[in-house]
């Protein structure tokens, strides 16, 4: 009885922090600050001549055996909330009817409280033909969770996919953050082996480097998805939770953190050329530009999630509407360098400067293939 007493008690809390994080994404200011996500030092090469006519360019793409007509993903935002519920039934929804995919959010509410499963089962009820990832987190899989709940987490959803996140950064900030990352690899390499479905490692805005995905592949990632630092700081995050709370200690830490990690672009190019694996860009992806720009350089999907977040809780009009304007502007960007295709668009030139540069030739990582394309 104990027992089961102190399990509502945890799943309550972590059901009140997932509010939190939705209610502060909404009202605060979550972005980095002096990172970026280094797509502005990404230059596509413009044709005068691009030989194509728009209207025939087609987004079509495919990933993990499935077919996308857009090669973008709606990263996990939510779930285990009566607001997540709204939020993942909108998206799914959008998602359907345009041909592309998503992801929800952290399912530890709903393997924890079974009463939570709706509010994330609801995206397989509105979606049923689109791609979905499931998801759980590093941390839980070395203590509680093993091989049979990541196979809960994927049937709650009907997932052709599961993510593990990773999220040092937010666990190290927040103050009941869990912080044992040991041993995760061994884990990993027994939930991959035992699943029925690819398993795609993924970041939560502090990025992968070139040395974790080496390890990330020989524990059998299907997918890496980067996440880089850019977009949305979850030590942000944790600096507003710890401002309400008056914990001034906590406020300090998510202060000094909030820009820490791997800028998208750098993190994206380190992943490519240190694994032969399919690899998502995340991490401050705000536009078609920028989903043209992370595919030039060679991933397979590009991901968002807090453009989505206002818009899906309004309706899935609204959600459609804006997942419509990014494709439109990637189109566009594909007709203004000549591509009428995905593997078009991935074979053409493109030049990286300043500091994303810098960092890359530091760290040894070949630049020059992406100028050389083309012919």
């Amino acid at each position: 009885m104990v027992r089961g007493s102190k399990r509502r008690q945890q799943a309550d809390r972590i059901e009140e922090r997932k509010d939190d994080h939705i209610r502060i994404c909404l009202e605060e200011d979550v972005k980095a600050k002096k990172t970026t996500p280094g797509f502005e030092e990404v230059f596509l090469i413009h044709r005068a001549l691009p030989e194509i006519s728009r209207d025939d360019i087609s987004l079509t793409t495919e990933f993990l055996k499935h077919k996308f007509s857009a090669p973008v993903i709606i990263e996990g935002i939510t779930g285990g909330t009566g607001k997540a519920f709204k939020i993942n039934a909108t998206i799914a929804q959008a998602v359907e009817e345009l041909g592309i995919g998503m992801g929800v959010g952290s399912q530890r509410a709903a393997l924890e409280n079974p009463r939570l499963e709706r509010t994330y089962s609801i995206a397989r009820k509105k979606a049923p033909n689109a791609f979905l990832v499931a998801n759980i987190g590093g941390p839980q899989i070395i203590g509680e969770y093993d091989l049979e709940t990541a196979k809960k987490a994927v049937e709650m959803i009907e997932a052709d996919a599961l993510a593990i996140h990773l999220n040092a950064l937010q666990e190290a900030v927040q103050p009941e953050g869990e912080t044992n990352y040991a041993g995760l690899l061994e884990r990993l390499k027994e939930v991959t082996s035992g699943l029925d479905v690819p398993v795609i490692i993924k970041e939560t805005g502090a990025g992968i480097s070139a040395e974790d995905t080496k390890k990330l592949r020989s524990a059998g990632a299907a997918c890496i998805d980067v996440a880089g630092a850019g977009g949305t700081s979850w030590a942000a995050v944790e600096y507003h939770r710890a401002r309400q709370r008056g914990d001034l200690p906590g406020q300090e830490v998510g202060r000094d953190l909030w820009d820490w990690g791997i800028p998208t672009v750098v993190s994206l190019v380190e992943v490519l050329q240190s694994a032969d694996l399919p690899v998502i860009a995340s991490g401050g992806v705000r536009s078609g530009s920028d989903v043209a720009k992370a595919l030039a350089l060679g991933a397979d999907l590009a991901g968002f999630a807090l453009p989505i977040l206002s818009p899906a809780l309004r309706s899935s009009e609204e959600v459609k509407s804006k997942l419509q304007l990014i494709m439109r502007q990637l189109r566009t960007v594909m007709f203004l360098v000549g591509a009428g295709s995905i593997e078009m668009l991935k074979a053409s030139p493109l030049i990286v400067t300043g500091r994303t540069a810098e960092w890359l030739r530091t760290r040894s990582f070949n630049l020059e293939v992406y100028a050389r394309r083309g012919g």
